[in-house]
């Protein structure tokens, strides 16, 4: 899944189990990308359960947000 844009939205959520995680990163054409991906229960990172990309546009959004609701 690639990242088209950000927006938040306001519901309630639980904590979530700890899974691994691991990201990575490539160039395509020109640009780089950022990947994340999430795995299932432990002991079962034979593929990933979730991959997240983004592109350096969407990256910076991404801190601007972080920083913000983190006061960072």
């Amino acid at each position: 899944m690639f990242v088209e844009k950000w927006e938040k939205e306001n519901r309630n959520f639980r904590r979530q189990d700890i899974r691994e995680t691991t990201y990575s990163t490539t160039i395509i054409g020109n640009e780089k990308l950022f990947q994340i991906q999430t795995y299932g229960a432990e002991g079962s990172t034979a593929s990933a359960k979730q991959t997240i990309q983004f592109d350096r546009h969407r990256a910076a959004e991404l801190v601007a947000i972080l920083n913000q609701e983190f006061n960072l």
